[in-house]
């Protein structure tokens, strides 16, 4: 692993990047490293911004000092298709030709228009209809992927992979198919991505528009701030704070409790799904919005389960973590999931 490929989150609003290199049972952080992200981002179709972006991975990657060309990167969850779908057994060629037609009954676009992936997470789950397995389908467009394949091209890189933002997730969260079955709340810029594991493996996937952007907004708009003091003031006072913190609860309030309504239907449909299996035991926040103060609290007393602030500096055996990015484990949990690609644990 010590030419490994890096793991680079390009964010709405941030480029992050990991890169690892396995030391015996140990996985070293050869860099890590964030930077700001041009406005346009990957939205604009103008090669005067396409060319920006280029440059700008290619400045991050310069000031990281990473020493490898070959890169994972992820697509946000909201520009792909991902359904967990159960189907009889299936060899793998069967499968190959299967595929397409619940593809066909799942993902509302052309699939001529659609890169397809799979992959098989659980086999031989006994049922009333005899021996199935679960699929994850994940379709993504392929304009999309072309357009950040070239973008990361043009940047220098060679892509080594490109995946689900949910998917690197789950890899920098779930450190072992004795995993508790969890739900994972991965709070992005402008979507949130919902996510129940259960024996280490994705049972359930979905993405909801509501992210940090829009409570952001929210507390800008009550306050009379700029979206940057919003930003400033949601980090420092978050909802626990008694005074401050209870007026931004107040504006942020209609946000947070039409996520929980989403996240509620996630678990209602574990329940339906999976009746007899276990429970789901908590829920895992990530995304910078998971250090927001008193968002812990709040997911506690709306959903009614333990709910923890994902970490996965500290939940993996990792060392050589850059102190200035120490605590910010929740804002690079996908970064950190790619840089693991090709080494899971």
């Amino acid at each position: 692993m010590a030419n490994a490929a890096f793991g680079l989150d390009i964010g709405t609003s941030n480029l992050k990047s990991v890169w690892f290199e396995q030391k015996r049972e140990i996985v070293v952080v050869k860099a890590a490293f964030t930077s700001k992200a041009p406005v346009s981002g990957m939205t604009s179709s103008s090669a005067i911004d396409e060319e920006q972006m280029a440059k700008a991975i290619r400045d991050h990657v310069t000031e990281a000092k990473i020493g490898t060309r070959n890169v994972h990167i992820a697509l946000a969850d909201n520009l792909v298709y991902t359904k967990v779908v159960e189907m009889p057994m299936l060899s793998d060629k069967e499968l190959e030709q299967a595929i397409f037609w619940e593809a066909e009954q799942y993902i509302p676009a052309p699939l001529s228009t659609i890169m397809l992936d799979h992959v098989v997470l659980r086999k031989n789950i006994q049922s009333s209809e005899g021996m199935r397995m679960e699929v994850l389908l994940v379709g993504a467009p392929t304009v999309t992927l072309q357009k950040y394949q070239k973008i990361v091209e043009m940047s220098g890189l060679s892509v080594a992979s490109i995946e689900t933002e949910m998917l690197a997730s789950v890899r920098a969260i779930v450190t072992s198919s004795t995993f508790p079955i969890s739900l994972i709340v991965n709070i992005g810029n402008l979507n949130t991505s919902l996510a129940i594991v259960q024996q280490g493996v994705i049972v359930f996937a979905y993405t909801v528009p509501i992210g940090s952007v829009s409570i952001t907004r929210a507390i800008a708009s009550d306050f009379g701030f700029t979206p940057e003091q919003a930003d400033e003031y949601k980090k420092a006072y978050g909802i626990a704070d008694p005074n401050v913190g209870a007026k931004i609860k107040r504006s942020i309030e209609p946000i947070l409790t039409s996520l929980v309504g989403e996240v509620k239907k996630a678990l209602a449909f574990y329940v339906q799904q999976y009746r007899g299996e276990l429970p789901v035991t908590q829920v895992i926040l990530s995304g910078g919005t998971a250090k927001l103060p008193g968002i812990d609290a709040f997911f506690v007393n709306t959903v009614g389960l333990e709910t923890v602030v994902a970490n996965p500096w500290q939940t993996l055996r990792v060392e050589g973590i850059p102190q200035v990015y120490a605590d910010q484990g929740p804002e690079f949990t996908v970064a950190i999931g790619l840089g693991l690609k090709g080494n899971e644990h």
